[in-house]
């Protein structure tokens, strides 16, 4: 099927089940109500949460399973399309397809319709800001950019808008990737550590599923690798097209790699200087890598003076070490993307000083044993909340030098609680940094959510 419309011909007379309301499948199944096809939206959530869009989806056509059995039918769809957020091996869904239906997903029909180059970037930590480096690159070299996925916004409604020439930037997770039977033309796999253990249960399903970010690709297409990172490094030798190393701590005979306080790149025409160290504006050495991922993506696409115009004005991602303030001498960051011990850990490793750091939140089953080392290295005040609390807490307890290092920990309730503790414990030129090392469901909607009512509370101070 080439086009949109080809496709949802080939639709017609089945019955369709959508699982999720969410920002990435609304928009699906507005388009499949369009086309007058038989569909039914499947959501977990009961109807008074969600009366507004439930009346909207209702008006144009669509029947709703909402509530706890919202999967109590759904074997009897032909076609399903999932939301990340389940599992395509939960059971309801496991049972469907041994009976026949088809199960696919938003991001995987985006793929099978998008008519130009698509460049995906997945990993535990720093896809959104490679993501977004990869986009303001290819928008300095004169591309029409279509920049989306688990970044916050889905794709599948402007296919119909786009050319050969564009260029498709999509940010892909885990949950996203975990079906997916296509693999973008050019495949960043910026790092990989423990995450999402509460969805995936176990390591080995979670590096599976990224693994799709590159195991469908054609021998031309290109997969971009972490040197750095022992099961990165290890996955590049399965890559089906050309593999790309990037490197921050050696020199590399081909890739990406700092020399002389520069990004330089080697590959079959030479080396070069891409990018003086000095042009990027935003801290850490984790940005560092955002960039060598970044730049390899691009190579051969974009011309290196369009990527450092955009080094020196880059300032970085909302809820990435985002300078919220300062106040009676002290710098307030939200980093509330913060959402797993190796993110956090990252953020101790971009300041030259002892920091007071908030954190905890919804437990993902990862464990914090090499957080509380750093915590104890790297940390002066900790203020913990969430249901983690008491884990990061006796792991930082349990680390070594902890009784000697003079780590103060204090326990909040909630985090309006925390950034008070935070203000009081504070003095001039200290950094006071919210980097949870956990997700947020605990007590909100997503990271976005936490950080802005982090920088709401700060604000107020």
């Amino acid at each position: 099927m080439s086009t949109t419309s080809e496709y949802l011909e080939s639709l017609q007379g089945r019955s369709i089940a959508v699982i999720g309301m969410g920002v990435s499948n609304t928009p699906l199944i507005r388009m499949l109500l369009r086309a007058e096809l038989k569909v039914t939206v499947c959501d977990k959530s009961p109807r008074e949460r969600v009366e507004e869009q439930a009346a909207e989806l209702e008006s144009l056509g669509a029947k709703l399973r909402l509530g706890p059995d919202y999967l109590a039918k759904i074997h009897k769809a032909d076609v399903i399309f999932r939301t990340p957020g389940l599992s395509p091996n939960a059971p309801e869904l496991q049972k469907a397809v041994a009976g026949g239906s088809i199960l696919t997903s938003e991001m995987e029909l985006f793929f099978r319709l998008c008519p130009c180059p698509i460049i995906g970037v997945t990993g535990s930590d720093g896809k959104t800001t490679t993501t977004t480096l990869i986009s303001e690159f290819l928008k300095e070299a004169g591309k029409n950019v279509y920049l989306g996925g688990n970044i916050g916004r889905p794709l599948l409604p402007d296919v119909d808008g786009m050319t050969p020439d564009d260029v498709a930037v999509v940010e892909l997770s885990s949950f996203q990737l975990m079906s997916m039977d296509h693999s973008p033309n050019v495949a960043v796999f910026t790092n990989l550590s423990p995450n999402h253990l509460d969805y995936h249960h176990t390591m080995e399903e979670y590096t599976s599923a990224k693994l799709n970010i590159f195991c469908h690709q054609k021998p031309e297409d290109r997969a971009i690798f972490n040197c750095d990172n022992d099961i990165t490094r290890s996955l590049a030798k399965m890559a089906v097209g050309q593999a790309m190393l990037f490197s921050r701590k050696q020199k590399l005979e081909e890739g990406v790699y700092l020399r002389d306080n520069a990004i330089w790149l080697t590959n079959s025409m030479g080396s070069r200087e891409v990018l003086p160290m000095a042009d990027i504006r935003i801290p850490g050495v984790h940005n560092i890598e955002n960039y060598m991922a970044a730049i390899a993506a691009v190579d051969g696409i974009v011309p290196d003076k369009c990527v450092r115009a955009v080094a020196r004005r880059f300032t970085g991602v909302e809820h990435r070490i985002e300078l919220v303030r300062e106040l009676n001498g002290v710098r307030y960051y939200n980093d509330s993307i913060g959402t797993s011990p190796t993110r956090t850990m990252a953020c101790l490793d971009s300041f030259d000083q002892k920091l007071i750091i908030i954190a905890g939140g919804y437990d993902k089953g990862v464990p914090f044993t090499q957080l509380g080392i750093a915590m104890v290295e790297k940390v002066k005040v900790l203020i913990l909340t969430g249901d983690t609390a008491p884990a990061i807490k006796k792991a930082v307890e349990e680390a070594e030098g902890y009784a000697e290092s003079g780590l103060r920990l204090i326990e909040t309730d909630d985090l309006a609680s925390a950034v008070s503790a935070a203000r009081d414990a504070a003095q001039a030129g200290d950094v006071v940094v919210l980097s949870p090392a956990c997700a947020a469901f605990d007590r909100f909607k997503n990271f976005m959510e936490r950080g802005k009512v982090f920088k709401r509370l700060v604000n107020e101070l």
